[in-house]
């Protein structure tokens, strides 16, 4: 055992308490898949008035995990204790699990019968981009470390060909709202985006970050966006 693990024995990113690698037994037992029915649209279980992103500029939504218990732990870990190293087991949970169609989408422009034939284009994982303050503050980007653990072991391309176009308010604890409002957030290509894109975040609230970023993307020819976060809110 290495002397340093005397001094200050290695802890659960998610619970704080001693364990033998970053996240315990127990936290990985506890760990809140989402599992059956969800609206591909949205990502939801269910609805309760309709889907919430029925007029979304993203194609599809998908997290492999509610925001809830030991997963949202790993997520206040890497974001606000720099618990850099848990970004690679959220991009394997992520990978592990990734939807067939986040890997080849439909190809459009042809019929049914002839789309299982015809090349689809390769798709390119996007990180949601970060306000450029706060990344200095922080020294790192969640975000982009998630897609970059995806792409790696998803074996797709990575484009971080988004950045940020607006003053940066601050989202946590902003209401639904409050998110949606008008120039909260918004994103702007650095080029010619791909054609086929997985757009990365952490967490899935009302999607507006990810409707932001999709609209972005589309304006600029790309025909189909995912939304793959770690978490979704119910």
């Amino acid at each position: 055992m290495p002397v340093v693990d005397f001094i200050a024995p290695p802890v659960c990113v998610a619970c704080r308490r001693p364990a033998s690698g970053q996240i315990c037994a127990d936290c990985l037992r506890g760990l809140p898949w989402l599992r059956g029915h969800r609206c591909p649209r949205c990502g939801l279980p269910r609805h309760r008035s309709g889907c919430p992103a029925a007029s979304a500029a993203f194609d599809r939504a998908w997290a492999p995990l509610a925001y809830e218990g030991s997963a949202r732990e790993l997520v206040r870990a890497l974001k606000f204790r720099a618990a850099l190293p848990v970004a690679g087991v959220m991009a394997a949970h992520m990978a592990a699990n990734l939807p067939a169609d986040f890997r080849r989408p439909p190809f459009r422009g042809a019929p049914p019968e002839a789309a299982a034939l015809a090349p689809r284009p390769a798709i390119a994982v996007v990180p949601v981009p970060p306000h450029r303050g706060r990344l200095r503050r922080r020294g790192f980007d969640p975000a982009a470390l998630l897609a970059a653990g995806l792409a790696e072991r998803a074996g797709l391309s990575l484009s971080a060909c988004l950045k940020r176009a607006d003053r940066g308010r601050r989202q946590v604890g902003a209401g639904r709202a409050q998110r949606r409002s008008a120039g909260r957030f918004a994103a702007v290509t650095t080029g010619l985006p791909p054609r086929a894109v997985v757009l990365v975040d952490d967490v899935h609230t009302t999607g507006a970050t990810l409707d932001a970023c999709a609209h972005a993307l589309k304006e600029r020819g790309t025909d189909w966006v995912g939304a793959a976060t770690y978490v979704r809110t119910l």
